[in-house]
Formats: structure tokens, C-alpha cells, sequence
């Protein structure tokens, strides 16, 4: 495994490194990094819980729905003009946050936010790994997913003690700078001479449309919507986009109900972290080698052990292998789920099939965090509603196993 990741380096440097940068970078609109400026903002503003995870929750929908139409522009664009776009759209982002000033210009500025970061520059990265590598995908995409890894691991201490020195405008205005003098000019050196690589793939591509195998062609979004696979690989993959989220935004209701202190699950991110950038190099091995829909029948276990061991024990050091189902859960669906759409839908409209996959998901992490709230609002328990959540998880892991299993109606080629 070592070996190839090595020579993988090696030999695309600076495209793997791209895939790895723009999900980095993508941090400033993710929710583990978001979310801790959320009680500075509820002190300024004076919001209740409600109010501010609702005003999080329209921004986020907002960008899920914008991203149908902005997703597909990877496609039709050169990848270094439009990942600059990305990049100076994310500083513009960040830009704003300090200038709000209550709680409507609060929502666009977490529409901007989702929309430039969660949502755009992470799909630029993770769309680019799954066009253009073919045999060593899985590798590929893990190495562009650690971006995130590493920036879990490392940017919510800083942002904390930053937040602590200077305030959340400052912060947030400091982060703007940084992210602006830093990430315009390693993207534009990274993708410096890109066209050479795109043309190679090109030539690959239109090699591949003159032989008989149907495996190859790339599907249109229209086309996938309209397979029935689709829809029962639906609940499995949004499953890790609700639920986690889910869990991260009730951490402190779960740790208050068990009788946790705060800082010890918030403590043990580091460990979610760390097996999940293991998870997802390992698991780009296992895609290279099985494929990755083998590695898709299995990547939700892990989510349904976590929320098992919520909902069955109470004693403090069980947040351990909590942190470690959750980790191994993100790694291996982030990693199979990116690879999965390019096997069985091509990759010449990949842009477009994963910006809706990427909208659903984001709209998945919307309702995840209200869905449980309901539940817990109406008299359900934690160990109650996390069983709920093993349920459902087992139930969509079966759906993917089946649909996995479905031959594919032969489509025809198609640029539309």
C-alpha cells in the first residue's frame, strides 16, 4: 500500500496535491470549522439554539439547491480557472462574515460559506481525482480526502485559541487573508500546464467511446436519475452525511445525557481524525485493488456500530470506539462513494452526476441535525434515537448490496 501511494506522488505530484489542497482549503465552509464561531454568534445576536441552527440549516439548503446548477460548471470550464474562481469566491466568503450585522445578513453569509467551501471547492477536488485517475481512483481520492483529515485535526485549535485573542470577526478576517495570499497562488501553481494532462485524458476518453464496452460510457445526470440503482444506493449514501453531522451537532446534548464532560468527546476528535485519514488511505487501496463496489457493500457497518455503542452503553470510555466506528465510517463512504459514480456512471459528466449527489448531501447534513433535535424535542432518549439511526443504516446497507446486484439497462452514448 505504501508503495503505491509512493509512486503515485511520484508520478502525478501536483494533481494529487491539487485534489488534497482544495479540500484543505474547502475547511472554511465545513461544518466542524463553522461551528465553532456558532456560540460567539448566538452572544452577538442574541440567538436561541433554534434560531441559529435553523438560520444554519436555510443557508445550507440554500447552497444544496444552488449547487445543481453550479456543480455541473466543473465540467465546462478549464480546472485552473475555475478552481481560482473557487478560491477567490471562498476568500470573498470569509470577507463577508466580519461585516454581519444581524441575523439575515448572517444567513447569506453561511450561504456563501457552504456554497464556496462545502460545496464547491471539496467537488472540485474530489471530481478531479475521480476524472482522471482510472486504474488508481480509490488511492487518488483518498489522498485528495485527507485534506479534510488534516484539517479537522488541526484548524479547530487554532480557530478556538484565535477566537479567544482577537474575537470571531477578527478571526474569521484573519482567515480570509490567509486563505486569499495562500490557496490562489498553490492552485495556480499546481495546475500550471493541467492542459496537457486534460488532453491525454481526452484521447483517453474518445478511445474508449469506440469500443463496444458498455462499462465506459458516461452517463448524462438525466440518465442516472432514471435508474433504479440510483435510488437504492440513495439512503446509504446520504446516510453518512446525516448522520454524522447529526452526531457532531448534538455531541454536547449526547455527552450531557450520558454524563460525559464536554471535553472529553470533543477532546477525542483528534482520534476520529486520525482513523479516518487511515481509513481512507486504506480504503483507496482496497477500491484500486476490488473495486469500489465491493468496498461500497461494507463502508456503513462502521456507522451502525457507532450509533449501536451510543445507544447501548454509558460508561465515558466508550466514546473511544465511538470516535473510531465514526472515523472508519468517513473514510471508507467518502472515499468508495466519489469512486463508485465514476464505475458505474463514467466519467465524462462526472461534475455533473456528483453535484447532485453532492446537493443531496448537503441537504442530507441540513436535516440530519433538525431530524434528531425533533426527536429528542419530543420525548425520544439518545440510546432510543441512536438505535433509530443503527436501523436505518443496516436497512440502507442492504439496499446497496442489492442494488449493487442490478445489471445496468444499456444506455447509449450522449454529450447532453
Amino acid at each position: 500500500m505504501i508503495a503505491t501511494y509512493k509512486r503515485m506522488i511520484l508520478t502525478n505530484p501536483r494533481l494529487l496535491a491539487f485534489g488534497f489542497a482544495m479540500v484543505f482549503f474547502s475547511s472554511v465552509g465545513q461544518t466542524f470549522f463553522v461551528g465553532i464561531f456558532g456560540p460567539q454568534l448566538q452572544l452577538e445576536f442574541d440567538l436561541s439554539h433554534t434560531a441559529w441552527s435553523t438560520i444554519y440549516m436555510i443557508g445550507t439548503l440554500a447552497s444544496a439547491i444552488t449547487m445543481l446548477w453550479t456543480g455541473p460548471l466543473v465540467d465546462r470550464f478549464k480546472l485552473r480557472n475555475f478552481s481560482l474562481a473557487v478560491c477567490i469566491f471562498m476568500t470573498a466568503a470569509c470577507l463577508f462574515i466580519p461585516t454581519i450585522r444581524g441575523p439575515l445578513s448572517l444567513c447569506f453569509g453561511i450561504f456563501l460559506l457552504r456554497q464556496s467551501g462545502q460545496a464547491l471547492a471539496s467537488h472540485t477536488g474530489i471530481t478531479s481525482m475521480a476524472r482522471y485517475f482510472d486504474k488508481e481512483r480509490g488511492s487518488a481520492l483518498a489522498i485528495a480526502s485527507l485534506g479534510q483529515s488534516v484539517a479537522e485535526a488541526s484548524l479547530p485549535v487554532l480557530a478556538v485559541a484565535a477566537i479567544a485573542i482577537y474575537g470571531w470577526r477578527w478571526t474569521y478576517g484573519a482567515t480570509a487573508i490567509i486563505l486569499g495570499l495562500t490557496s490562489i497562488p498553490i492552485i495556480f501553481w499546481l495546475l500550471k500546464g493541467h492542459e496537457r494532462t486534460h488532453s491525454k485524458h481526452l484521447q483517453e476518453l474518445t478511445l474508449a467511446a469506440n469500443q463496444t464496452n458498455i462499462n465506459v460510457i458516461s452517463w448524462t445526470r438525466t440518465q442516472v436519475m432514471r435508474d433504479t440503482r440510483f435510488y437504492l444506493l440513495l439512503p446509504g449514501t446520504l446516510a453518512t452525511s446525516m448522520a454524522i453531522t447529526a452526531f457532531f451537532f448534538h455531541h454536547l446534548n449526547i455527552a450531557e445525557y450520558k454524563g460525559w464532560d464536554a471535553s472529553w468527546i470533543t477532546g477525542n476528535y483528534v482520534l476520529y481524525a486520525v482513523t479516518s485519514m487511515i481509513a481512507m488511505l486504506s480504503a483507496g487501496s482496497l477500491i484500486d485493488r476490488f473495486s469500489a463496489r465491493q468496498v461500497a457493500k461494507y463502508k456503513l457497518v462502521p456507522l451502525a456500530l457507532a450509533a449501536l455503542t451510543i445507544a447501548t452503553f454509558d460508561h465515558y470510555l466508550f466514546v473511544l470506539p465511538y470516535m473510531v466506528f465514526l472515523g472508519l465510517n468517513v473514510g471508507y463512504s467518502h472515499t468508495s462513494s466519489s469512486a463508485l459514480w465514476a464505475e458505474l456512471y463514467g466519467v465524462e459528466n462526472i461534475g455533473s452526476v456528483k453535484s447532485l449527489m453532492m446537493a443531496l448531501s448537503v441537504l442530507a447534513s441540513a436535516i440530519g441535525p433538525v431530524i434528531i433535535g425533533l426527536l429528542l424535542d419530543n420525548g425520544f432518549t439518545i440510546d432510543t434515537t441512536c438505535l433509530m439511526i443503527a436501523i436505518y443504516t443496516v436497512i440502507s446497507n442492504v439496499l446497496i448490496v442489492v442494488a449493487l446486484k442490478i445489471k445496468p439497462r444499456q444506455i447509449h452514448a450522449s454529450n447532453t
